[in-house]
């Protein structure tokens, strides 16, 4: 009998599109199985859901098995055609499924009488969510048209999943919010918190924790006001939705790389009837309404807090953001919109996504007391948003709601400032606007003696164009690919990252762009990617070494870049390289996917450059082989500073110990510039030594006149171009890397601080 999977596909989605928000969703996995099975002719379907603390798959959906089995049925990743499937992340399908090896018989469940079993896993990404499964009686029933069609209803039921997982937690363990305890810990009380800065700028406003753990803070009610209604309640929570659809709007159009669907936690929260429902029906039983909003949102905070999976974990500042957003539209707080201006968050940690979410409601600054990753302290300077990174035990001694000043280019937060410091900081800021003003850059950057050097601008995130453009940018040397990816819930797909890249690329109206595939692990991981764990991040699956495992999302986003760079001018390179066997696999993989291009007839330029990021020892040692391998060569000094020297420089305890110009960075560098020009090969820098004032005149002496930089300091960075002819400059260089000592070598830096003051 004929099976009409595209009907199939369509009326999956249609019940899906058609499943109440907030309710438990047995219902729907049931009505999928149901119409699957129907659709397929296939005697049986079911759905499993996967744990991922457990590594465990449970049958939780079935037509054609015993009903019995729902729930009893699981099975151990790997375990069985389905676990195998799931652990695989690939489709499985058998035309006598007894007789394969990796088959496992459940007696009673009435299975042994099929033959022919097609298991596709439901994933998000990379990240397991279930197993979708049919079974027949006849032999080899299954083709590979009923592959595809489970594929994109598994791609459908993958979120639909997730986002029921996220609730159900909740309803399955509600209970009164126990007394939330931490270790006595001694807060540190001064006028003046030293920290370490993470992205520059000041700020000022009232303290305001959002800390994972702690108590929402709302307001009491006043005995002595007017006790709010059901209907106040009510007309507060459609305004809060009507706030949260309109933030999402407005970020998806700033922020549009990144800002896919970052407030959709928020409006499932709120269409969830567990949330409303209990805080109307306290509210309906003798509960002053604030101290309802207050009651529900610190029980899901700490049910959130203890999850055990992670993404639920994440939702904390969410259900807290909604408390406050709640609480200011019942008391009628329309002049600051209830959004955070006027405020510093202090937290814990903040996810790459929370930062975004409180950009967008207008956050003055941050603090942070877990230190802070590198693509955070990118984010917020991508944003233009103040962040330190402060002790614990100084945090602890921040009183809720005081004045406060950061001072986040020093690290320094004043509590409770004078007059007199604030107008101390009114001259700074003038000042620095001075010295950062963009009228002053000249189109093309040259040394004293006339020697051209070619600035070009970081690009973290498309905000970042308008900076670029304004500071006068001659390209991108730099696009850090990974942001979004990090923010969301799911890797883009290519023709999501296509429509980033193009943007990117026809903003930049023709000057040149250089792509750097995706760099995540060390300190960015994705939330939704859990395959890997691991004890030391740094030195495991991250960069190439992730794309190079994962091909089909490597391809995914070399397709898109070479698809944006179809009228050239643009460049791709590759991170992480330790080798030129890893190069070599990475540049076949290119040059597969533009055969696929080809033979799609989509465009793309068959002349795209394909790099190499200098950062790893390993590729100091092969610089030559790589620079005749590679058509350009990048040195990302972060990175690499970090690895020659085996410092952490997100650990507090060991970033003193980050020297950019210890002497074996230095002659790394320069053995790196010396194997480019060898070859003839283009050679750039990146990374925050690139704009170091101290460090200008060695990097020009080597004979580096590429830069990529925060567009922010162009005029720093020009001035001090201007200030050095190449002559001067080469005698520097040639005088730090005859130094052998790190004493040495900041002697010899202090002894010409006074070019770098007077240039700057």
């Amino acid at each position: 009998m004929k099976r009409r999977n595209v009907d199939l596909v369509c009326d999956i989605a249609e019940l899906i599109s058609q499943s109440e928000p907030g309710r438990d969703r047995k219902e729907l996995l049931q009505s999928v199985v149901v119409s699957v099975g129907q659709h397929m002719h296939a005697d049986v379907c079911s759905i499993y859901i996967y744990d991922e603390e457990d590594e465990e798959l449970t049958l939780r959906a079935t037509q054609g098995l015993s009903a019995e089995a729902i729930g009893r049925v699981k099975l151990k990743l790997g375990e069985g055609i389905t676990g195998q499937a799931v652990r695989e992340l690939r489709a499985i399908s058998t035309g006598r499924a007894s007789q394969s090896s990796a088959y496992k018989h459940f007696p009673g469940i009435n299975e042994e009488q099929y033959n022919a079993f097609l298991a596709v896993p439901i994933l998000r990404g990379l990240r397991r969510i279930g197993a979708l499964v049919v079974q027949a009686r006849e032999e080899n029933y299954f083709s590979s048209n009923d592959t595809k069609a489970l594929r994109a209803i598994a791609a459908q039921l993958a979120t639909t999943i997730e986002n029921a997982q996220l609730l159900s937690e909740a309803r399955e363990t509600f209970t009164a919010p126990k007394e939330i305890t931490s270790p006595t810990k001694k807060a540190i009380r001064q006028s003046i918190l030293r920290g370490r800065s993470a992205s520059s700028g000041t700020a000022k406003g009232q303290a305001l924790t959002l800390g994972a753990g702690q108590h929402e803070r709302c307001p009491l009610p006043d005995p002595a006001a007017k006790p709010h209604t059901i209907e106040d309640f009510k007309e507060a929570l459609e305004q809060t939705t009507q706030q949260i659809n309109q933030l999402q709007r407005q970020t998806g159009e700033e922020l549009a790389d990144v800002a896919i669907l970052i407030f959709s936690a928020h409006l499932l929260i709120l269409e969830d009837e567990q949330f409303t429902g209990r805080i109307s029906g306290l509210i309906q039983t003798g509960t002053p309404a604030l101290q309802a909003i207050s009651t529900v949102v610190n029980e899901y905070v700490e049910i959130f807090s203890n999850s055990k999976m992670p993404l639920i974990r994440e939702k904390v500042l969410d259900v807290k953001d909604l408390g406050n957003r709640l609480t200011r539209n019942l008391l009628n707080e329309k002049s600051v919109s209830s959004d955070y201006r006027g405020q510093i968050i202090i937290a814990h940690e903040l996810l790459p996504s929370d930062i975004l979410k409180l950009s967008a409601e207008n956050v003055e600054g941050f603090i942070v007391s877990s230190g802070v990753t590198s693509h955070n302290a990118i984010i917020c300077r991508s944003l233009g948003i103040p962040m330190v990174a402060l002790g614990r035990e100084l945090v602890d001694g921040i009183v809720e709601g005081e004045e406060m000043l950061m001072d986040a280019e020093q690290g320094l937060v004043y509590l409770q400032p004078s007059e007199a410091v604030y107008a101390k900081y009114v001259d700074h800021d003038e000042a620095w606007q001075a010295a950062h003003n963009a009228a002053h850059v000249k189109e093309k950057s040259r040394t004293k003696c006339g020697e051209r050097i070619y600035i070009h601008a970081n690009i973290n995130l498309l905000s970042d164009l308008k900076p670029a453009r304004k500071f006068k940018a001659e390209g991108v040397g730099l696009y850090r690919s990974e942001f979004p990816f990090i923010v969301r819930n799911d890797f883009p797909s290519e023709e999501e990252q296509y429509v980033i890249y193009q943007k990117l690329v026809d903003q930049m109206e023709g000057k040149s762009v250089t792509f750097r595939t995706l760099d995540i692990g060390g300190d960015k991981m994705l939330s939704y990617y859990s395959n890997v764990h691991e004890a030391n991040p740094f030195l495991g699956m991250r960069a190439i070494r992730f794309s190079l495992q994962n091909k089909d999302i490597f391809c995914q986003q070399l397709r898109a870049f070479l698809r944006a760079g179809a009228a050239g001018n643009t460049r791709i390179m590759f991170p992480l390289i330790a080798s030129v066997d890893d190069f070599i696999e990475a540049r076949t993989i290119a040059h597969e996917c533009m055969n696929e291009l080809e033979a799609a007839g989509q465009p793309f330029s068959r002349n795209t450059q394909l790099g190499v990021m200098m950062e790893l020892p390993s590729a100091v040692e092969v610089a030559v082989e790589l620079a005749q391998e590679a058509d350009f060569l990048s040195i990302g000094s972060n990175d690499l500073i970090q690895y020659m020297l085996a410092v952490d420089r997100t650990n507090e305890q060991v970033s003193n110990l980050y020297r950019a110009h210890h002497p074996a960075v230095l002659r790394s560098i320069n053995r790196i510039v010396a194997a480019a020009r060898i070859h003839e090969k283009d050679i750039s820098i990146c990374g925050d030594l690139s704009a170091d004032p101290r460090m200008l005149p060695f990097l020009m002496g080597i004979g580096l006149r590429k830069f990529s930089i925060d567009s922010i300091n162009t005029p720093t960075v020009q001035r001090l171009v201007q200030a050095y002819s190449l002559e001067e400059a080469e005698e520097i260089a040639e005088s730090m890397l005859k130094l052998g000592r790190i004493s040495e070598v900041e002697a010899f830096l202090d002894a010409h601080n006074l070019r770098a003051e007077q240039a700057i």
